[in-house]
């Protein structure tokens, strides 16, 4: 059995591996760049090893220097979590012959899966269902364009060695094509470096579905049901769930005999996953079709290890130890249902544009303990579900703390959120629940939308694409519509609120005038309404319609529960100069509260008009500027590309909103831009 185990990787993934390790009675080693020097999974090792600065190039993907921190601090194996190094059949190879296990599937298996081109070929050859497309090589943009024309649009152009959402476009007709296939390239070579694309036809209306497969050194292989990862932006999961709602028995053994006859044809031991398109239109079974295999642990692993009670971790561990699998395919049982968000450093308030920054308060919700409701055991990592017991639980993988870094150097994920219930709908609901509770500032970030999906209908009705986000918010995300009702708990709470403070604020000793008396109506604005709020000594009244309500509150705290007609509410509060900021329910609202008479005057009140800032094109996120396409003086039209700026490893073209003639350029290529930063001054 493995003593002693580097873990090549960062952030949640490293926390996730080492929780495991230790609960083998495994020591850990940590790895990690300047950016990363105390970050908790470098504190949560035994030992910890500097690697280089923050540029993941210089730090994490330098295989030499994480096989030398093996070599010095003994371990006699090494995980590489997910990313980074995982998929590189040379790094795999240089492990074994320095005599360290990698946790991780054969050299082999690795190079004919992680090339996108020959693994679809081999797919193919294994019986497994393909795409239509072009697998060959392409000499450059005029043949990437008759072979788009030959498949027909849409099409999928991919860059051979990616994945997780990087070097992927999507061309609707030739115009996008040629505006796209180098930026494909380009995003291929600075991310995987390997600028080869391959092209494939794009089914419309289609469900991302993927199968979790496991094997070990003696040829057993089984795989564990699907997961659902159809709910997606950029081609970037977003929600995972398992199992999906869309796949039958049937299916589930169809699609999983062809993941592990795959998986055999290429001698594949530990976990991996095979990701397949569906058409949501065929209700046959057999509209699935092989998109690519990831040889590594999945993200969304979690939703997996919650249905069928595995430790996925463990289970490589012990393949990398040279011990067979526990158990056969007809022992793979699976319970329940999972859902799994990813929390990211985005605004989806405005365009979901990257964010970066110090994470000025952090506090996820309490992990409940299953057969223990509301025991608390989060740690500032994550670990595996433990057994169910069919009242569902919540379970928080990250990898970060209050006052730490979300840098641009690295993925903008910042937790991952996963709830398991009896049934879809408990665990949807535990999801809403646990996302209001979720206390996150500092940086821009998605709670608000997550929150929205999870209440969303077509998503309860389990009706998903990978189209789904673009599909109900074409024009944003503006927040969650409020259910019924939901507006008058708010204007209760806010103000049970504003009643409290006055109270506090009274009772302040020395006051000339004495104690004043403390308001029993208010009026509470939001979102274009006011709500007249009436509190009695038995019930709360608002806007004429009584409820009880029960609460608690004490000035500063930002968290509160409100029990209202017998439902619990969370609801974070904070406060702005002249509102309160109220969120809940997938929604922030800018809530003011006044007493009667000042509620009548403050309709007089001027507001404050922002300045005109359509004269300058600015930057939408921190990033660096790697083109500008126009000088002073150009003349541009509407949509006319103006510059690229490059974000958490995605180049971002910035186009023109209106024809205009160029006065100044305020940045070069090159620079590193703040966000809104003013890059362009129009005439």
């Amino acid at each position: 059995m493995i003593t002693k185990i580097l873990v090549a990787n960062r952030g949640e993934i490293a926390c996730r591996v080492m929780r495991t390790a230790k609960k083998m009675g495994i020591k850990t080693v940590a790895v990690y760049s300047d950016a990363d020097a105390r970050s908790p999974h470098v504190l949560m090792a035994d030992e910890a090893v500097r690697l280089g600065p923050a540029p993941a190039s210089e730090s994490y993907l330098k295989a030499e220097l994480i096989l030398l921190a093996a070599k010095e601090t003994g371990a006699d194996a090494i995980h590489p979590g997910y990313g980074f190094l995982s998929e590189r059949e040379s790094f795999a190879k240089a492990c074994a012959e320095a005599g360290i296990a990698f946790v991780g599937p054969p050299p082999n298996a690795i190079a004919a899966m992680g090339d996108k081109i020959e693994s679809k070929k081999l797919a193919k050859a294994a019986g497994v269902n393909v795409v239509p497309g072009f697998v060959g090589v392409i000499d450059d943009t005029e043949h990437a364009v008759r072979i788009s024309n030959e498949i027909g649009y849409p099409v999928m152009m991919k860059a051979s060695a990616g994945g997780g959402g990087k070097g992927m476009r999507l061309a609707y007709s030739e115009k996008d094509v040629r505006e796209g296939f180098e930026a494909t390239k380009r995003e291929g070579l600075a991310s995987f470096g390997d600028d080869r694309v391959f092209i494939e036809k794009f089914i419309e209306s289609p469900r991302h579905i993927e199968i979790q497969v496991l094997g070990d050194q003696h040829g057993n292989i089984v795989y564990l049901g699907e997961r659902e990862c159809s709910i997606q932006r950029r081609h970037q999961k977003v929600v995972e769930e398992a199992p999906s709602p869309f796949v039958t028995p049937e299916m589930r053994k169809a699609m999983g005999e062809q993941a592990v006859a795959l998986s055999r044809a290429v001698g594949y031991y530990s976990a991996g996953t095979v990701e397949l398109i569906v058409s949501g239109a065929d209700t046959t079974g057999q509209g699935f079709y092989f998109l690519e295999m990831n040889t590594r642990l999945q993200v969304e692993h979690p939703v997996t290890e919650a249905i069928t009670g595995l430790d996925l971790v463990e289970q490589m561990i012990r393949v990398a130890s040279g011990e067979p699998l526990a158990f056969t395919q007809d022992e793979v049982t699976l319970t329940g249902w999972a859902i799994e968000n990813r929390v990211y450093a985005e605004d989806p308030y405005r365009g979901f544009l990257p964010s970066t920054g110090r994470l000025t308060r952090y506090h996820p919700p309490m992990e409940t303990v299953p057969g223990s409701p509301g025991a608390h055991a989060h740690a500032g990592c994550c670990g595996p579900a433990p057994e169910q017991t069919g009242k569902g639980y919540v379970r928080v993988d990250d990898g970060v703390r209050e006052g730490g870094e979300v840098s641009m150097f690295y993925d903008p994920m910042i937790a991952k959120l996963i709830t398991w219930g009896e049934t879809r709908d408990e665990a949807a609901d535990l999801q809403v629940t646990a996302l209001d509770r979720f206390q996150l500032e500092g940086v821009g970030n998605n709670l608000d939308f997550l929150s929205a999906i999870m209440q969303h209908p077509r998503f309860r009705a389990g009706e998903l694409t990978t189209g789904f986000i673009a599909e109900e918010y074409p024009e944003g995300f503006a927040g969650a519509p409020a259910a019924e009702g939901l507006a008058a708990k708010i204007a209760a709470v806010a103000a049970f609120v504003a009643a409290t403070e006055a109270s506090w604020a009274g009772s302040i000793s020395g006051q000339l005038n004495g104690a004043p008396a403390v308001s029993t109506e208010w009026i509470v604005s939001f979102d274009g309404n006011k709500h007249q709020v009436i509190f009695d000594q038995i019930m709360t009244v608002v806007d004429n319609r009584a409820m009880a309500l029960n609460m608690a509150y004490q000035p500063g705290q930002r968290l509160v529960d409100a029990t209202i007609d017998g439902e619990t509410l969370s609801v974070q509060i904070e406060r702005k100069r002249g509102h309160w900021k109220i969120t809940t329910r997938g929604a922030s609202h800018q809530v003011r509260v006044y007493r009667p008479r000042v509620a009548a005057l403050a309709k007089h009140m001027i507001e404050k008009i922002p300045p005109d800032m359509s004269r300058f094109l600015l930057a939408p996120m921190p990033g660096l500027l790697t083109q500008l396409h126009v000088q002073p003086g150009d003349k541009v039209e509407a949509g006319q590309p103006l510059a690229v700026v490059e974000a958490m490893k995605m180049e971002n073209i910035l186009r023109a909103e209106k024809a205009a003639v160029v006065k100044a350029a305020n940045f070069a290529p090159g620079d590193s831009l703040a966000v809104d930063a003013a890059i362009l001054e129009f005439e």
